[in-house]
Order: structure tokens, then C-alpha cells, then sequence
């Protein structure tokens, strides 16, 4: 796969505070990207340097083949945009707000009616067209909010958090929706979230800690890296799990052992056949990855 995103030692300071510092790192078409880190770790600044909303101190930005400084017009017209709150007008209809954001790329008359019947049965909201903005809930928000960052037909769509607070089965349904454009268009992703089960379907992670990257990779390459297994041992009594000199917690009707990897977790049960009845073994997951690798502490608090 090309390369459609390209970021070169990128520096970004607001006084003594360095938002951003001296990050490399690159996307390949039609990947699901996660870019991670607490609040405060300079997310937000390299999407709003990569949309042209915000000036860099340096480095180089490349996306779809177009550099950031001499063609930051064709760029906007390849990138659609999903910010943590919504930038569409409240109250306006769904109509006239995506109506609105298509003249913007000179989308009218059929051509726009043709782009908004597309849109309005993949995202299932042809019912809400006439409705005020303001009326609608929170998960129906979000709807249009991706089909505005669609309605020009980008080859990347930024996501900034786009499902915090929505309910598991509306969360459900944009991820299916984002995956089969994935697959019909080779359209690529670049997502921030809090959600780290999101960020475990992606092609490649990369995590920031104070504005720095500090892991990268792909999910089970910082499983690997950052976390261990877990085994669950069930029906037996915590003398037993003693005996096998490892780490445990309780839990409610089991015993949870930690292992360092799979190879670790083998040799166990066939040193002790007759302990391992009922278990189950379980690879890290990416929540463990993000504390492991950020930490607990409050830094982000003060960045940008």
C-alpha cells in the first residue's frame, strides 16, 4: 500500500510548552489508523496542524501526495474531518447544514441531491432531513456529522474522538459503516480514541506521552511488547494457585494468574496437568498497553 500520510520531526511549542515534539510517522492507504494518548499529549495539535487550522514551528506534512505548506488547498479538499464536538449548525435542518457544506466544494444541485441520498441510506437518517439539528440525539448528531466529513468524497477522514458518549449499539453501527468504506473506497482513517477496543481493530497504533511518540506498532505487536497473559483458573482453591509461584489475583468465582507470554503460560500447564482443568488464557489487551506505556500520572493536565 502507498503512503497517503507523512509526518516528518514535527514541532509544535505555545511558549515553554512543547505540544508537539519532534514526531515522525506515517499512514498507508486505506489503514485504520489509532493515534493515542491522555489528554493534553498533543493529539489534537497534529490533527489541527494536518487540517491547516494551526501553523507548525517545523518539520513536514504530507498527505495525498501534496505538501502541507505549498498545497494546503488540494489537501482540504481530500480530508474530511470529524472534531469531538459538532461544527454543524444547530439550528438549521440536516438539509440545509449538508446542503451548506457541499457548496463549500462546489457540490449543487443534482450533483449534491444525488451525494445526499448516498449518504442518507449508509448512514440511515433519511427520516431526519427536514429536522433541526437541535432536535436530534446525540448518536443521530453524530450521523451527520460523518456523512458532512463525507460529502466530498475524501480519501482520508479524521476522526477526534467520534464516539465518546454514544451507546455500545450506535458505536456498533458507525464502525460498520466506516469499515465497509473502507472496503468499497480504500478510504483511510485516522482516529483518536478513549475506547481502546476501537484502537485494537487498527492497522497501526502509535501512542504519544507529553507531545513525544513512545510506542508504535501494530495491536498485537504492543501486546506482545508492553503486556502479558493472563490465565483464569476456575474450580480450584487459592492453595493450589500458590503452589504454582506466580502472581494472582482473586476473582469472584476464579483465580486470575499473570504470565509473561503464551510460551510462559505453556509450560505451566504442562508442568501441572492436574491444576489446569477449566481455564482460559488471555493476551493483554490494549487498555493495559496504554497504561503500561503512559502511566498513571496527571501530565497532560497543563499541555495543549
Amino acid at each position: 500500500m502507498n503512503e497517503i500520510i507523512r509526518i516528518e520531526h514535527l514541532h509544535k511549542s505555545y511558549g515553554d510548552v512543547k505540544a508537539v515534539s519532534d514526531i515522525s510517522f506515517c499512514v498507508r492507504e486505506g489503514e485504520l489508523f489509532a493515534f493515542l494518548g491522555v489528554n493534553g499529549a498533543g493529539k489534537s495539535t497534529t490533527i489541527n496542524i494536518m487540517c491547516g487550522q494551526l501553523s507548525k514551528d517545523s518539520g513536514k506534512v504530507t498527505l495525498c501526495g501534496s505538501d502541507l505548506d505549498s498545497d494546503i488547498n488540494s489537501i482540504k479538499g481530500k480530508i474530511g474531518v470529524v472534531f469531538q464536538s459538532s461544527v454543524l449548525d444547530p439550528v438549521l435542518s440536516v438539509y440545509d447544514n449538508l446542503q451548506s457544506r457541499a457548496a463549500l466544494y462546489g457540490i449543487m444541485g443534482k450533483a449534491f441531491k444525488e451525494k445526499l441520498s448516498e449518504l442518507s441510506s449508509l448512514l440511515q437518517f433519511e427520516d431526519l432531513l427536514k429536522r433541526p439539528l437541535s432536535k436530534l440525539s446525540g448518536g443521530q448528531k453524530r450521523r451527520i456529522d460523518i456523512a458532512r466529513a463525507l460529502i466530498n468524497d475524501p480519501q482520508i477522514i479524521i476522526l477526534d474522538e467520534p464516539t465518546t458518549g454514544l451507546d455500545p449499539q450506535t458505536r456498533k453501527n458507525l464502525w460498520g459503516v466506516l469499515s465497509d468504506l473502507r472496503r468499497s473506497r480504500n478510504l483511510t482513517v485516522f482516529l483518536t480514541t478513549h475506547y481502546m477496543e476501537e484502537a485494537a481493530d487498527a492497522d497501526h497504533v502509535v501512542i504519544l506521552r507529553c507531545g513525544r511518540i513512545v510506542a508504535e506498532g501494530t495491536p498485537l505487536e504492543l501486546k506482545n511488547t508492553y503486556t502479558g497473559d493472563y490465565i483464569t483458573l476456575y474450580g480450584i482453591d487459592e492453595a493450589t494457585v500458590k503452589t504454582l509461584g506466580k502472581k494472582y489475583e482473586r476473582l469472584r468465582d476464579a483465580y486470575r494468574i499473570s504470565v509473561e507470554n503464551t510460551a510462559e503460560a505453556t509450560e505451566l500447564i504442562l508442568k501441572y496437568p492436574s491444576v489446569f482443568r477449566d481455564y482460559e488464557i488471555i493476551k493483554g489487551k490494549m487498555d493495559d498497553v496504554f497504561l503500561n506505556v503512559t502511566g498513571s500520572s496527571r501530565e497532560g493536565e497543563n499541555r495543549i
